[in-house]
Order: structure tokens, then sequence, then C-alpha cells
């Protein structure tokens, strides 16, 4: 298991780069991307947008080719200017490319990559392969640039510009995330232990590759994931992947974001949601869980970087980062 590999803390007007590491921008998107950018410019950097962010780069679902997209990271990562790596969008790509990523690059100059939802595959291959803290945290377009917009007000936004900032440019120990909706204890008790995690079913694909995260790297973790746009019984099976493959048995808690257009089960008078598939997988462990916390793909979200040891009270509905995410440079 590789240690952990904490990116350089920014610095006001360091060079951020929003990419397409999936996803391509939509025609009529260019106005997202923009306040998006806008975002991060608030945050005290400088801004570039990559050439593969362009309604007119297209491959099939994705911005370009699993080798155009790993030449583009690769650049980035080599590149001593970039400082950080911003996703524009999630998508449907990320799986064709972890073996075509510089690793030694990674190693060589840590930087933090930001993204959730299929950029979530990268954090965890890159995490498990060279330890690296890899930031699951809101993307430029349909994040900084819609969600912070249309679903929340300014003085929340200047909380949440406020927040990113300080995770990403101060080698201090964050503290306790801000809780904007209701959570919910779905399993009382408390853990400390190394966030790992994000969007579920990107986690059971990686799991027959091997980028997937060492037994060892999920002792005592606090486990966190999202799902979208799937019903409850898909969630059921991936949950069981995750206890036949053991990870349910080496974990000391269990983060559950928002859920996205999934669907309970409803036959004749039965009915299961997500809160009655968690704890059926889960079964007698002694595992707490914490849900409905802030991110996923309809909420502005948390940044949470993966390596960090956090603390999970589901007692109190609290989740808090013990560590600093990044390091003096």
């Amino acid at each position: 298991m590789p240690p952990l590999l904490r990116p350089r803390a920014l610095r006001p007007g360091d060079l951020v780069v929003v990419t397409a590491l999936s996803g391509q921008l939509e025609p009529g998107e260019e106005p997202l991307l923009a306040r998006g950018v806008s975002v991060l410019e608030r945050m005290g950097f400088r801004v570039r947008v990559s050439p593969l962010v362009d309604p007119a780069r297209t491959r099939w679902w994705a911005s370009g080719t699993p080798a155009q997209h790993a030449e583009e990271l690769n650049a980035l990562l080599r590149d001593p200017e970039v400082r950080a790596v911003v996703a524009h969008t999630g998508g449907q790509s990320t799986i064709g490319y972890p073996d075509l990523i510089d690793l030694d690059a990674v190693r060589a100059d840590p930087k933090p990559i930001l993204g959730y939802s299929d950029i979530s595959l990268l954090h965890m291959a890159l995490h498990a392969r060279t330890g690296l803290v890899g930031f699951h945290a809101d993307i430029a377009t349909h994040g900084f640039g819609r969600d912070w917009y249309t679903l929340v007000d300014e003085d929340r936004r200047a909380r949440l510009v406020d927040l990113y900032t300080r995770v990403l440019t101060r080698a201090q120990a964050p503290g306790a995330l801000p809780a904007y909706g209701a959570w919910e204890t779905w399993r009382p008790g408390q853990a400390r232990g190394p966030l790992f995690g994000g969007l579920l079913n990107r986690m059971i694909l990686l799991q027959a590759t091997p980028f997937a995260p060492t037994p060892e790297l999920l002792d005592g973790a606090v486990l966190f994931w999202e799902e979208l746009q799937r019903p409850v019984f898909r969630i059921w099976n991936d949950l069981h992947a995750l206890r036949l493959s053991g990870v349910l048995d080496r974990i000391a808690g269990m983060v559950v974001g928002v859920p996205t257009e999934v669907a309970p089960y409803e036959n004749a008078g039965e009915r299961a949601d997500l809160r009655d598939v968690v704890l059926d997988v889960l079964g007698e462990r002694d595992v707490p869980v914490l849900a409905r916390v802030d991110f996923g793909h309809s909420s502005p979200n948390l940044p949470l970087p993966l390596g960090v040891r956090a603390h999970l009270d589901a007692d109190n509905r609290t989740l808090s980062l013990l560590e600093p995410a990044v390091a003096e440079g």
C-alpha cells in the first residue's frame, strides 16, 4: 500500500486548468462553464480552459478517445506551472485510460484533481496505485457553474468558496464539514479512519481491474459513496459485491451522499428504500452510517479528500476532516 501523497497547497495566483477528462461540453453550456471558471477565480486562482472543453470536440459519448484523455491529463501532470486540474463534467469514459496515466508524474509532482461522478474512478485508481489524495469535489460546468447557483443562495455559495479555498490552500485540518441538508443517522456510532469512495457503480467497476484498492487500504476506512438513476435492487447488488470482496468487513464507517433518482422497490405491498437495502447488506456489522450528506449529483458537493483521516459521528450527524488535504510546498 503506497504512503499518502498529499498535493502541494495551492497559492493565490496559481494556475488551475479546467479540462474534459470524460464527457464533452454540450452546445449551450458555455455560460455554465464561464460561471464555473469565475467561481475558481473567486477562490484566488488563475484559470485556463483546455481545448478539449469544446462542443466541437466529441467522440461518441466523450470529449475524445482514451488516448487523447490520457495525453491531456499527462501533459497537465508534467507541466510544473499547472498546480491543479478540475474536471469540467463527469461522463462515461474514465475507465478507458487509467493504464495510460503517467504514474511517475503523479508521484513526482502530486496535484489536486477535482471532480466527482465518473471522475471518482480516477481518484480511487490513482489513490490505490500512488497514494494521491484525490478530491471528490464539484465539477466546473455542472457544479460550480450550475448547482452552486441554482441550488444555493449567495451566502451558502460564499461559504462553499471559503471551504474549498481553505481545503486547497491551507496545510491545516479543515475540521467539521458544514451540513446544509438534513443529514440522517441510519446506524448510530462513531468511527475514525481515512476517507475512500466515490460513485458506487464506478467503485464496483474498478474492482475488476488492477487499479482496485488493496484490502489493506480499506482497513479502518470511512467509506463514502453516492448513486444516481438506479433502482435500489441494483444498489443492493453492488453493496453485496463489496461484501463478497471483504470491503464491508474492513471499513470502520459509511457515509452515504444525496441519492439522485434512486427508485425504491415497490411490489404487492412490499417496499424497500435505500436505507433498507444498506442496512440489510450490512447485517450485524458494527458500522455507523451517516446518510444524505451533502455530496452527489443533486447537491453542491462538500470536498472529500481520499486518504485523509475523518471523524464520522453518526450520533450527532457530523463529519470532520482531522488532517490537512494538502502539504506545505
